[in-house]
């Protein structure tokens, strides 16, 4: 029996999230006494695709011919391999297209399905998982009661470990397709950060008042790197496009530091930044809910905060 990870590239970049489910996997492999191969599907290099190598991942089958991926082809094709392999388990990414691409393949080839997964198993007989429960707010563990099972792993949870190895890339074909939707192009939104990938993300409510009052926001955000965000109501009165709504209802993010400026903290908004590594509240309202979930918080002005936490990161950057 044997491991399967789906590898996820945009434009033959590998993301983050896709290291991360690799380091998972392997680690997950080890675990169970199984081997580890990845899969790849699409353009990518294969200079690229070694760079999987850091992560201990040894093999990769790659699957060329498919410039436009949706969820329907991935499942498709991922099953035979995971047929042809003898998979027992298939390890997806946390993100939007590993969500819809697993829950599709779990249904294509009868098989249990666990998302949101933490950690690797505490136990393996049975194989037992710590996944997110309650909208981040708590934990449970879930036994793998099935012979196959499809695992999505929590964006920035589990981390990405390194442990360099040489990786061999086997370049296969498949039979099956799911031409039942067809994509003729794709246009994809190549300004800023991506938030899904982001690392550090300021975000802001209805405190800055306006859409004209975003300025400080973006200087924040570009001083320090960061990706920007807005809350429901923001993206909803149109002062900022609705991709940069985050929250239970929105994108749900896993930053290393977020900083939510002028936002009160609504629990549709925190169900989808609570998973956050740092948070950081600035609002003029002290009994602001979002303080009770902040790691950091300053009482104040956004107008007078953020503008001097912008020039003290500068003059610290130098």
């Amino acid at each position: 029996m044997s491991v399967l990870i789906y590898i996820e590239h945009t434009n033959g970049i590998i993301k983050k999230n896709a290291l991360e489910a690799a380091s998972f996997g392997i680690g997950f492999a080890e675990k169970t006494g199984s081997t580890a191969k990845g899969i790849i599907i699409g353009n990518i290099t294969d200079e690229e695709i070694k760079k999987l190598g850091s992560v201990g991942l040894n093999s990769v089958l790659k699957i060329e011919g498919y410039e436009y991926l949706n969820h329907q082809k991935v499942s498709a094709i991922v099953s035979e391999i995971a047929e042809n392999e003898n998979a027992s388990t298939v390890i997806f990414c946390g993100s939007s297209e590993g969500k819809a691409s697993g829950s599709r393949l779990a249904i294509k080839i009868n098989s249990g399905i666990i998302t949101e997964v933490v950690d690797l198993p505490s136990s393996t007989a049975p194989v037992t998982l710590k996944k997110k429960a309650f909208s981040g707010k708590g934990f449970a563990n879930v036994e793998l009661a099935r012979d196959k099972n499809i695992i999505v792993i929590s964006t920035n949870s589990f981390g990405v470990h390194l442990r360099q190895v040489d990786c061999s890339i086997e370049t296969i074909s498949t039979s099956k397709d799911d031409d039942s939707l067809n994509h003729k192009s794709f246009d994809r939104n190549t300004e800023g950060i991506s938030l899904p990938d982001a690392e550090l993300v300021v975000s802001a409510g209805r405190g800055l008042k306006g859409g004209e009052n975003w300025g400080i926001i973006e200087d924040l955000a570009n001083a320090l790197g960061a990706a920007t965000a807005c809350s429901k109501p923001v993206s909803d009165i149109g002062w900022r496009p609705h991709h940069e709504h985050v929250g239970q209802t929105g994108i749900a993010i896993s930053p290393n530091l977020y900083i939510a400026i002028g936002i009160s903290g609504a629990i549709q908004h925190l169900a989808g930044v609570s998973s956050s590594k740092t948070i950081v509240v600035i609002n003029t309202d002290s009994e602001a809910p979002f303080f009770k979930a902040a790691d950091y918080g300053i009482v104040g002005d956004a107008f007078e905060v953020v503008p001097k936490l912008t020039d003290a990161i500068k003059s610290a950057k130098g």
